[in-house]
């Protein structure tokens, strides 16, 4: 803040502004005179002085003041209730304004055309950015087992919370799809889920199949022939 006041005592269109407030407020004797202009000057050299003072001193009273006006500000918000009222009352009086929609509208043509456009580009800025950030994510995961730790746990806390929270709509969704399975298609994923046993399992079920009707071949022909 106080880099923009200095600023704006160096700027021309602010120190005109206020030397014509001044003009309006002097009689208009002292006007031919130019008191204006000396004014302004006393004025701009002394809150120049200043700034310079409080910039340079941390423990100036003016930044103790500006602490205790910031610190006293922030309580108001959060405590009382005609600050939250006004508060929101110009939320509302922002929002329902058309040029802030209109403006809004703007910005997010302007940023999707944006990106787009960059991503369409061989050499796409955002591209390059995203890339350079998983890296540096990559690196500091691979460098940090702390972190790697703290985020494996809360994986798992967030997906067994999950279950937890959807194990009853996951077991009917289940039960719905396996009840759609035509005999074919749950023949085909039994095979692809079991594999080269399946392949055992018929086998084994035909060699057992042939000895069993060998043997009540042959005990059909002792039986009903001698």
């Amino acid at each position: 803040m106080l880099r923009v006041f200095g600023r704006l005592l160096s700027d021309e269109d602010a120190l005109a502004a206020i030397r014509d407030k001044i003009r309006q407020e002097l009689p208009s004797l002292a006007n031919l005179f130019k008191a204006d202009a000396y004014l302004l000057k006393k004025i701009v050299a002394s809150a120049g002085t200043l700034i310079a003072e409080v910039e340079a001193d941390a423990e100036h009273p003016m930044r103790h003041e500006f602490d205790r006006f910031v610190k006293g500000f922030i309580d108001d918000l959060r405590t009382s209730p005609d600050y939250a009222a006004r508060a929101e009352q110009l939320k509302r009086d922002l929002l329902a304004r058309p040029e802030l929609r209109g403006l809004a509208g703007d910005f997010l043509s302007s940023l999707r055309s944006f990106v787009e456009q960059d991503l369409a580009s061989d050499q796409s800025a955002v591209r390059r950015h995203l890339a350079d950030m998983f890296v540096q994510v990559g690196k500091q995961l691979a460098d940090e087992p702390e972190i790697r730790a703290d985020m494996n746990q809360g994986f798992v806390m967030a997906l067994a919370s999950f279950v937890e929270n959807q194990k009853s709509g996951v077991s009917t969704f289940i039960a719905d799809q396996v009840r759609r399975w035509d005999i074919l298609q749950l023949t085909r994923l039994v095979e692809i889920n079991i594999g080269r046993d399946l392949q055992y399992i018929r086998f084994n079920g035909m060699l057992i199949g042939g000895l069993a009707g060998l043997a009540l071949h042959v005990g059909e022909r002792i039986i009903f022939h001698n």
